[in-house]
């Protein structure tokens, strides 16, 4: 089994299409277990239910943001130690310092390529094969 296939991975984006085209690459990674929530709401709960060992979430959301639902991974003991990974449209500086400040452990530009999600995910955990 590889180390991709062992990964829990919970997506969070408001948007169908990203969810899809996220949740496709991931498949095409070697990932098999997929959540995806449509907000940061939504994403904490089910990361309390169930913790995942990898979050990738959109910034921009509605309810809770990006950033929220990193602070709220952070400082709930049972989720604290997740990887995330947040996903931003804007190459703003500013909110990369602040997702590193909180504790991402990387930052996506969308769009983004197969090569970069994938060297995103190894930065974390090391090689998936």
């Amino acid at each position: 089994m590889s180390l991709a296939e062992k990964i829990k991975v919970l997506i969070v984006d408001d948007q169908v299409t990203s969810r899809l085209l996220l949740s496709d690459a991931l498949t095409q990674l070697g990932f098999k277990q997929i959540t995806s929530a449509g907000d940061g709401e939504q994403g904490m709960k089910i990361m309390q239910q169930q913790p995942h060992h990898l979050v990738i979430s959109d910034f921009n959301m509605p309810k809770m943001d990006g950033l929220g639902l990193l602070q709220a991974v952070r400082t709930n003991p049972a989720t604290k130690k997740a990887a995330f990974i947040i996903l931003t449209a804007q190459g703003d500086r500013a909110l990369v310092q602040k997702a590193a400040q909180l504790g991402a452990n990387n930052v996506l530009a969308k769009p983004f390529t197969m090569e970069k999600m994938k060297a995103a995910i190894e930065a974390v955990f090391g090689a998936l094969k």
